[in-house]
């Protein structure tokens, strides 16, 4: 199981937002390059990376921030934020981010992923982002009828790489993470399922590497490494055990 340390951007800056409201965005570093080289050097695989005020705006809106998590680190990078468009994903590929995370597209346009994990593949993500089990998007501002598995199942057979499943419920509040509905939805697809929200410690970690052969294949953390309470090392060691 692999561990993305996260990135979150707001105004330039790495934050964490509380239940994923903008108004409770906590700072805790001024500088992306040298947050993303720390996770790299403390041995990350990869570092997950979203652009908040792009969520909301619908387009990209920290790439002067994102750029420079590219240039100070070799080590892949998946991006999420405002990417609704081919030009957008194909700009950011150029760039040398490693996989794109579509969100509110997945759900507006499903058509246009399915087209993206044609054109390069093993390079698109799904993000599924959850409020009391139905689907979230706009930057978590807007709350859908579906479910997530319904909006899963949509993309079974078309290539993606990874669905990003956050419950939103627990995410920036160090709640511990969704394990049983991370399971159960990896459980019921064939794409491999990332796990996001709530992660707080190590025992966090340990109960979704128990349940990861129901398709687990990473899990996102961001708030309790800025905290303190999860060593990126320790984790990543814990984790390839």
């Amino acid at each position: 199981m692999i561990l993305f340390p996260a990135i979150d951007l707001k105004d330039g800056a790495c934050v964490r937002l509380k239940l994923g409201l903008m108004e409770e965005a906590t700072v805790f570093n001024t500088d992306p390059g040298a947050q993303a080289r720390a996770f790299a050097e403390a041995g990350a695989q990869w570092i997950h990376v979203v652009d908040l005020n792009g969520a909301f705006a619908g387009k990209p809106v920290n790439g002067h921030a994102v750029e420079s998590i590219l240039k100070a680190v070799k080590v892949p990078v998946q991006l999420g934020g405002g990417i609704r468009d081919t030009a957008t994903i194909e700009m950011w590929l150029e760039k040398g981010v490693r996989r794109v995370i579509l969100g509110t597209v997945a759900l507006r346009d499903p058509g246009l992923v399915k087209d993206a994990c044609k054109r390069f593949p093993g390079r698109v993500a799904v993000g599924i982002d959850a409020k009391g089990g139905k689907v979230a998007v706009e930057g978590w501002a807007e709350t859908s009828d579906l479910t997530v598995l319904d909006l899963a199942l949509k993309f079974e057979d078309a290539g993606v790489a990874a669905i990003i499943y956050t419950d939103i419920d627990r995410d920036g509040v160090l709640a511990g993470p969704n394990t049983e509905a991370t399971a159960a939805l990896a459980r019921a697809i064939s794409t491999p399922v990332i796990a996001s929200g709530g992660v707080s410690s190590l025992e966090d970690l340990r109960a979704l590497k128990a349940v990861a052969s129901s398709g687990i294949a990473g899990v996102i953390s961001g708030r309790a490494i800025y905290d303190g309470r999860i060593d990126v090392a320790q984790a990543i060691k814990l984790l390839a055990e």
